[in-house]
């Protein structure tokens, strides 16, 4: 059984201050469903987060990291940094970081290769535009991100990297993909990934992160192949992220 996945992308939101605070008040939810919880701060917020999560059950995640270990990167992280604070996930190609950071599929691939290799583990967002899904091409959009991202990743590793779904044009838009044809996309990713693999393939965790919340959590998280979510704005509230968790009822 795949163990789901409830992670808060905190995107360019909650200084370090406020990172204390929203951290001091996710330690009080009382987690009743067997979801792994995990947080992603700015990168400026890690050490308040990191400090806060101690003792906890959460888990620390990025949302970026260069494939390099040091040098003339400016405004980069590298990962030891990452390590040093106990950060074990890191958001890898989410449609932000391609679209306005000018991320390829390359440079994605060299990230997951650097992420496993120093034992940490990746979440990697794959999804398609609005153009792409009225062109009906979303299942070879995003399964070929989605090989892209695996090239040269060993079938031993392969079982810790995390595929986020998430439609571009579903991201804090409101909108969001219906729960059968997340499902069915996400279905198509993980046949993707058994080509690769084989069997494995099923214990990879696949996420939806179109706009997932706390009304329409349970819907989605009902669906045999969808694994958990990558949560955006409902992440950056104690109450709603409380009932993304518990999204069972």
């Amino acid at each position: 059984m795949r163990k789901p996945m409830i992670a808060g992308n905190w995107k360019m939101n909650k200084t370090p201050a406020e990172t204390v605070a929203l951290v001091e008040d996710l330690k009080k939810i009382q987690v009743r469903t067997k979801a792994e919880v995990v947080v992603c701060p700015m990168t400026v917020s890690l050490f308040a987060a990191a400090t806060q999560l101690k003792g906890t059950d959460i888990k620390l995640g990025a949302q970026n990291v260069h494939f390099e270990d040091k040098g003339a990167f400016t405004g980069e992280c590298n990962i030891a940094s990452l390590k040093e604070l106990g950060v074990e996930y890191v958001i890898l190609g989410h449609s932000e970081r391609r679209q306005y950071f000018a991320e390829t599929d390359e440079t994605v691939n060299k990230k997951v290769l650097k992420v496993l290799a120093e034992g940490l583990k990746p979440i990697v967002c794959v999804g398609e535009s609005l153009q792409q899904k009225q062109t009906n091409i979303t299942n070879e959009v995003v399964c070929m991100q989605t090989k892209a991202a695996l090239c040269g990743v060993s079938p031993a590793k392969v079982t810790d990297v995390v595929i986020a779904y998430e439609p571009i044009w579903a991201i804090g838009t409101g909108m969001t993909a219906t729960a059968t044809d997340a499902n069915r996309t996400i279905a198509a990713i993980r046949a993707a990934i058994r080509e690769l693999f084989g069997d494995a393939a099923d214990q990879v965790r696949i996420l939806y992160g179109g706009s997932m919340n706390d009304k329409n959590a349970t819907e989605l998280m009902s669906q045999p192949e969808i694994d958990g979510g990558l949560i955006g704005g409902a992440s950056l509230v104690a109450e709603k992220f409380e009932k993304v968790i518990n999204y069972h009822g």
